[in-house]
């Protein structure tokens, strides 16, 4: 920022550590908010009564087996909708609510490594995303077939889901003020609908490798989901690792004003 004065003894950069953690619990208490989690706490209520209908209902003429029926829901409902938009809300925000309210200024006033500071922004988002999401999903699947198959991909997609999109939206809520909207723009037309359309498509959605990890897992068949377990675990750490360097690039670059 320019004319800014930072006083002599606050010349030397903070700790990678130090950073860290100072970012991290500033973040973490900016972002956990009453509205934000009764909101998305309901939402994975949801998740959970429509995991237990859909298991006391029986089978259909399309999804005989639990199995199948379980699959079905973990991708449409759990890594469709319920991960990608708690991770918007809160990943996107971390960042984008530091800005609006001026705690990146404040924080900009001291001598931060800025790696680090985006290595808080994830986690942050992240310790509050995972619990609201892989929990609802998992107990979804588990009502609908208990059996350690379902049980074990539905906690290992929606693990590998929650840490590609949190990365992504991190990186969305430097890049554009209307994060938000933008990523919802992107979840209902990229990664719902045109990941299911072809796998080109889901070959560059966070949705395609994550149902690749729970069709490769359990043995369902899904059109589109066809890669293997390794990649699909592979790819989405890897757009996390490269979402929070483009952060960090991003971070040294913005005006905080």
């Amino acid at each position: 920022m320019t004319g800014v004065v930072v006083p002599r003894r606050e010349r030397h950069p903070v700790g990678v550590v130090a950073t860290f953690v100072i970012t991290y619990r500033v973040f973490l208490r900016q972002i956990v908010t009453r509205s934000r989690l009764v909101a998305l706490g309901v939402l994975g209520g949801l998740v959970i009564l429509v995991g237990w209908a859909v298991g006391v209902s029986g089978p259909t003429t399309k999804h005989p087996e639990p199995l199948t029926r379980g699959v079905d829901l973990t991708i449409n409902l759990g890594l469709t909708v319920v991960v990608p938009v708690v991770a918007l809300v809160f990943a996107a925000g971390v960042l984008g609510d530091a800005r609006e309210d001026g705690t990146l200024v404040y924080l900009w006033l001291r001598p931060l490594r800025r790696w680090p500071l985006a290595l808080g922004a994830y986690f942050s988002a992240l310790t509050v995303i995972a619990p609201l999401t892989i929990i609802p999903v998992v107990v979804s699947a588990a009502l609908i077939d208990n059996s350690s198959d379902l049980v074990v991909a539905a906690l290992l997609a929606s693990a590998v889901a929650v840490v590609g999109y949190t990365g992504l939206f991190v990186l969305l809520g430097t890049l554009l003020r209307r994060s938000i909207v933008w990523g919802l723009a992107y979840i209902i037309i990229w990664e719902d609908i045109a990941s299911g359309l072809g796998r080109v498509a889901a070959r560059l959605s966070i949705r395609g490798y994550a149902g690749s990890v729970l069709t490769d897992q359990t043995g369902v068949v899904v059109d589109s989901f066809d890669l293997s377990r390794s990649w699909g675990i592979i790819v989405p750490l890897v757009v996390a690792v490269v979402a929070v360097a483009l952060t960090s690039l991003r971070l040294d670059r913005v005006d905080v004003a």
